[in-house]
């Protein structure tokens, strides 16, 4: 009998303990987002359906982790937890330091308070929000140089996360080297819509940076996810493992910043991870000061342990073989309802086009934010706005329009099934449906930096 290949998508895990979400109606969305200062990262959890706001810590954790958990060390130094951690960490990268911090932001917060100062400029493919303001808030500048074609929402192209290998060697020559502390990869590209980069670029990207004496960083929070794009999409990966992939690519860089949240599969957790010794050393310094004892930093014990299974469970072939396809049946669901999105979809989240689905709201009012409130207020939906809100304050106070204005739709790990997606689906057609009847908003009032978190707006119809 020929082997049996299903069309429909199930999860591969088995559901053994169950978390309730309540059900509202539009009366009150609509008085809990007023409440929240039309924000919904103010909103409160249990006023929420299905939450997409981040993929960063949401995900639900296997008996494997749970059992680690249980095992653990919780000595403040030298603690076995976190040598189990160390070596799942260097397994998988081979970098030599291993630097435990309480999440990804703290790997940064660590890394630009030592290596950049006013005046300089980091390279990177895009900065995501917390990368951006880690280094503009050391006076340096974060520059991007996404490929062309990352920038062009419904272009089909395999890698759309790639660097501008051109556009890095110019930056390289005006900048000059005294003045790039490091170049940097995202991988995924969250910013331009959780897109993959390819190892040819990551391979090529390294060799540039290295001809010029500059260290390579990855920022490596979707590192399986990326290793799953190589393997499908890259010619002579095919037969290769996740992990296998995973390994090569981290051999090209110096180091990397990871939050353990997204690709760790953990709950809270990150790490800085280094190859040079006396930036290392001036690294630990630093984490003793503000996250703690270089053996947990930031961490409980069940924390490192958590992130010790959970790093190899996100490259299980079966897994993010799930995961990928799962983004890809909603977005060609809505690809098939006529709602723009960023395409290929990503690894973690759909990103919907605002700007090109709501093109009666001017850039400075904010089309995004609009959208990801009505697919609140239409059905208790939470995403977060990639857009204008979270990247159009500049430095010196002026504001700008993003390069793209979207609504990410970031899926938590293991923890939603089809029908959920079914369900999403109808709310984002139903609001394209009512598309003209959306307004823009104003900002109330506003932080000086990472505003999109705090920012208090209005509707302005």
């Amino acid at each position: 009998m020929d082997e049996f290949h299903p069309t429909t998508i199930i999860e591969p895990f088995r559901v053994r303990s169950v978390e309730p979400i309540r059900f509202t109606t539009r009366a009150e969305r609509e008085r809990y987002l007023a409440e929240a200062g039309y924000n919904p990262f103010l909103l409160k959890a249990e006023n929420v359906l299905i939450d997409l706001l981040t993929d960063s810590g949401t995900g639900a954790m296997s008996s494997r982790q749970w059992s680690g958990m249980i095992a653990s060390d919780e000595s403040y130094a030298g603690a076995a937890s976190f040598y189990r951690f160390e070596a799942a960490v260097r397994d998988i990268t081979g970098f030599k330091h291993v630097i435990p911090t309480h999440q990804g932001r703290a790997a940064e917060h660590i890394l630009f308070n030592v290596i950049a100062g006013p005046g300089d400029v980091v390279l990177n493919n895009t900065h995501f929000d917390t990368t951006r303001a880690h280094v503009e808030n050391r006076g340096a500048e974060a520059r991007d140089l996404v490929i062309a074609e990352g920038r062009q929402p419904r272009l089909i192209h395999p890698f759309k996360g790639n660097i501008d290998l051109d556009a890095l060697r110019r930056a390289i020559d005006e900048v000059g080297r005294d003045r790039i502390p490091a170049v940097m990869i995202t991988v995924t590209n969250n910013s331009g819509g959780g897109q993959p980069v390819s190892m040819a670029n990551i391979r090529a990207a390294s060799e540039i940076a290295h001809a010029a004496g500059l260290p390579f960083i990855i920022d490596a929070c979707r590192f399986a996810e990326n290793s799953w794009f190589i393997k499908t999409r890259e010619t002579g990966y095919a037969d290769k493992t996740p992990i296998e992939i995973a390994r090569e690519m981290f051999s090209y860089a110096d180091g990397c910043t990871m939050s353990a949240k997204k690709d760790g599969m953990a709950n809270i957790g990150g790490f800085l991870a280094l190859n040079d010794d006396a930036l290392a050393a001036q690294c630990r310094n630093v984490e003793i000061l503000t996250e703690g004892f270089p053996t947990y930093g930031g961490m409980a014990g069940y924390d490192l342990e958590a992130i010790a299974v959970g790093l190899y469970e996100a490259l299980d072939e079966g897994y993010l073989r799930y995961r990928i396809r799962s983004m890809a049946y909603l977005g060609e669901k809505l690809t098939a309802a006529g709602v723009p999105i960023v395409q290929p979809t990503g690894g973690h989240a759909v990103y919907l086009d605002a700007g090109a689905l709501l093109p009666h709201i001017p850039a400075l009012e904010y089309p995004a934010w609009s959208l990801n409130n009505a697919l609140y207020l239409t059905g208790g939906v939470r995403g977060v706005e990639i857009g204008t809100v979270m990247f159009g304050l500049q430095p010196d106070g002026t504001e700008k329009p993003a390069a793209m204005d979207l609504v990410r739709l970031a899926f938590p790990r293991r923890v939603y099934t089809q029908s959920h997606v079914d369900y999403l689906a109808e709310v984002i057609l139903a609001v394209n449906a009512g598309k003209e009847r959306l307004c823009g908003y104003r900002i109330v009032e506003q932080a000086p930096v990472l505003r999109h978190f705090t920012a208090r707006l209005a509707p302005l119809g």
